[in-house]
């Protein structure tokens, strides 16, 4: 089979694809898999009811099911959902939205590749613009979602510690560096893979940047504020015209109902509704049709805080207790602080194997885990041992068996120290 750039570039083994892989076959072996590596969210009783009352609501509903499953879209997406989602946020927040301000898309992945093509890659007049991530390591799904190679240019982070086995990445401003090549920054809020969440400060100092070089700041709020809330610190919900600010319902519940949101300025969402058109004629109703009682009432917000919110507080406390008991202080480790997201980002110092080989250890072991190196993209492949000592995991299923888990990622490692002689 003879493939064009653009079919070799996009079936050459991206590491997204790795992951979904990894995570289809597992599922599909009937094997006793711990799986640890995707972004699943977990199964909260309280959310799934509250869909379930919905969905019997809809289906009693012919005209509801009619919208649901008889009827296109507009390439912008639903619209009762786009408009209940603008009044709340202006009523919430006072953002000063216009429902052509919002626009949908089939998953925040889908959102992620156009926005990053739109903004980056081959100007047509001699110019290649690239995308900026003010601080590595960065979410595994933007790597490959550039048309053209090279899209993404990466600075490393500064690394504070902030206890005995926790440590933070902070965004080098004295390394950020905007060009007249730069298309768009982009950041993630909290952050996949570490759980680390910019500061108000942080993000502020980006937006004058992005600003004052007439450049979006495009921020990845997939699990972030306003919903679906997976914060453990404080972040206050900003948005205005600099901002292209991506939201999503699959951490709130809807993983399978692939809705991502889009907020920011009308031309930058004509402009994607024009590419969704040809990308997908319209996005699907599902997710938007079951989410918009709960955001015409205000309840998406509420409850993000006080269920989903506590949720995966809670079993983040019960990881980094688990994985602190299993790991003690016979070799060197850390945490990344979690402060948001489901997951724990873990970094052996002087590792004396790659992530990649303790992935497939872990593996072999029947633990899925994610190999660090993948979340480095716009980074050179060499030069920073760092991005081969580390691990992605995520605790959002069964506590007992994350808690399983977390024992043997700590024993294999061991065994790597002991295998060393160290």
């Amino acid at each position: 089979m003879k493939l064009s750039a653009f079919g070799r570039k996009f079936t050459s083994g991206a590491g997204i694809t790795s992951l979904m892989e990894d995570l289809g076959n597992a599922l599909a072996s009937g094997d006793d898999m711990i799986m640890m590596g995707g972004g699943n969210p977990g199964h909260i009783p309280q959310v799934q009811d509250r869909f379930s009352e919905i969905l019997q609501g809809l289906s009693a509903d012919q005209g509801a099911v009619r919208r649901l499953v008889g009827i296109y879209d507009p390439p912008q997406g639903e619209k009762q959902f786009i408009a209940a989602l603008a009044d709340m946020l202006n009523q919430e927040y006072d953002w000063g939205l216009k429902p052509e301000n919002i626009a949908l898309t089939n998953g925040s992945q889908a959102a992620f590749f156009m926005l990053f093509n739109m903004f980056g890659g081959d100007y047509g007049d001699g110019r290649r613009k690239h995308i900026l991530l003010p601080m590595a390591p960065e979410y595994i799904g933007y790597a490959d979602a550039g048309i053209e190679s090279g899209l993404f240019k990466a600075v490393r982070p500064e690394i504070t510690f902030t206890g005995a086995h926790e440590f933070k990445y902070r965004v080098d401003f004295d390394a950020v560096e905007v060009t007249g090549e730069t298309g768009a920054i982009c950041v993630s809020r909290p952050t996949n893979p570490t759980g680390n969440v910019v500061t108000d400060e942080e993000l502020a100092r980006l937006e004058a940047l992005a600003r004052s070089h007439d450049i979006p700041l495009i921020v990845d709020g997939a699990y972030g504020t306003p919903f679906p809330s997976l914060l453990f610190v404080d972040a206050t919900p900003h948005w205005n015209d600099q901002i292209v600010l991506c939201l999503s319902l699959s951490k709130l519940g809807l993983p399978a109902a692939r809705t991502g949101i889009v907020i920011a300025a009308e031309p930058i969402i004509e402009a994607l509704s024009s590419v969704n058109a040809i990308m997908n004629l319209a996005t699907g109703s599902f997710g938007a049709m079951l989410a918009e009682p709960l955001v015409r009432s205000g309840e998406i917000l509420s409850l993000s805080r006080e269920v989903v919110c506590p949720f995966y507080k809670g079993k983040m406390e019960k990881a980094v207790a688990a994985f602190s008991e299993a790991m003690g202080e016979q070799c060197r480790w850390y945490v990344h602080k979690p402060e948001g997201a489901m997951f724990l980002w873990l970094w052996f110092p002087e590792l004396p194997i790659s992530s990649l080989e303790l992935y497939q250890r872990l593996k072999a072991r029947g633990v899925l885990v994610v190999s660090g190196h993948y979340f480095f993209p716009g980074l050179p492949e060499d030069g920073w041992q760092h991005r081969e000592e580390c691990l992605r995991v995520t605790y959002s299923q069964d506590d007992d068996q994350v808690a399983r888990g977390l024992q043997i990622i700590a024993e294999e490692v061991q065994a790597v120290w002991a295998e060393a002689g160290q």
